[in-house]
């Protein structure tokens, strides 16, 4: 047991710091629009930012899940659009292309998994942005990019952006170090057996199923969901709704940063569900009309 606990550890450990660089840029980032840009400049931003759907889907297709860390923060300090997120969300693969190469899949297949993932990522990114200005559902507040020095009380704003930015980029490595040994020896003690057997059949029920598992903020989800798939066990429908909605620890650091919005992240954790889970039960019934095979 002792080993295994050490396994987790190192695991929890490595993953965080493939978080690193990422986070210390998007907090640099922050830091340079709150403290160096004017109101003229932050409006821009965010004019421009109702194309952020195309980019995040395309961002997510990345291996890990670093972009959904720099997607959570930036959505929870209003800088970019719900849609955007969403799109990140939906387009990260985590630990899916790293299994795929590893078990020799071919190329041609990937890339249609990966280009259908990306595809349903923009435009339910699209969608969302749209209804929302439509029927006037966006967030009222500015841009608040400096919502995390606020919260913390921390005054580190008064040492020019690298020093905030480290700052808080060590407070949520730190506290995605943490959970994630938690969540790693969660699923030692469940086992990754019972995993699979939880979503192992190839019935509709599948895709709820793999979507479920496909919300668990670690890259497991993605591991059992992409070998289950390999194996056969279950459907390309669910292995969709499973991969769709597994943003990695993307959906851990918005509980985190965007803490003030409790009910806001519950309804974008149920959105990205039944997103995710309806696009797979489509994509099940669509592929063999189009006459796509994978």
């Amino acid at each position: 047991m002792w080993d295994k606990f050490l396994d987790c550890l190192l695991d929890a450990g490595i993953d965080s710091i493939k978080l690193l660089p990422f986070l210390f840029l998007t907090y640099v980032v922050m830091e340079y629009i709150e403290h160096k840009m004017g109101a003229k400049s932050k409006a821009a931003i965010q004019k421009a930012g109702h194309f952020g759907p195309l980019a995040g889907g395309l961002l997510g297709i990345v291996p890990q899940c670093g972009f959904s860390t720099v997607a959570a923060n930036l959505y929870a300090g209003r800088i970019i659009t719900l849609g955007t997120l969403l799109a990140v969300f939906l387009s990260t693969s985590d630990e899916m292309l790293p299994i795929f190469v590893s078990e020799a899949v071919p190329f041609i297949t990937i890339a249609k998994i990966i280009g259908i993932k990306c595809l349903v990522a923009v435009i339910m990114g699209f969608l969302v942005d749209i209804v929302l200005r439509l029927f006037q559902m966006e967030p009222k507040e500015e841009m608040m990019s400096g919502h995390l020095c606020e919260h913390d009380h921390c005054h580190c704003e008064e040492g020019g952006i690298v020093r905030p930015a480290l700052v808080h980029t060590v407070k949520i490595l730190l506290f995605i170090f943490i959970i994630s040994i938690l969540l790693n020896v969660l699923i030692v003690l469940i086992g990754e057996d019972t995993l699979r057997n939880l979503i192992g059949t190839k019935t509709v029920l599948a895709s709820f199923a793999a979507g479920l598992l496909g919300l668990f903020p670690n890259c497991a989800a993605s591991v059992v969901i992409t070998e289950l798939y390999l194996e056969q066990v279950i459907s390309v429908g669910a292995m969709f709704s499973g991969l769709l909605v597994s943003a990695g620890v993307g959906l851990l650091v918005l509980f985190k940063v965007n803490h003030e919005h409790r009910m806001e992240n519950i309804k974008i954790l149920l959105l990205l569900y039944a997103i995710g889970v309806s696009m797979g039960c489509l994509i099940e019934v669509l592929l063999p009309v189009l006459g796509i095979e994978l």
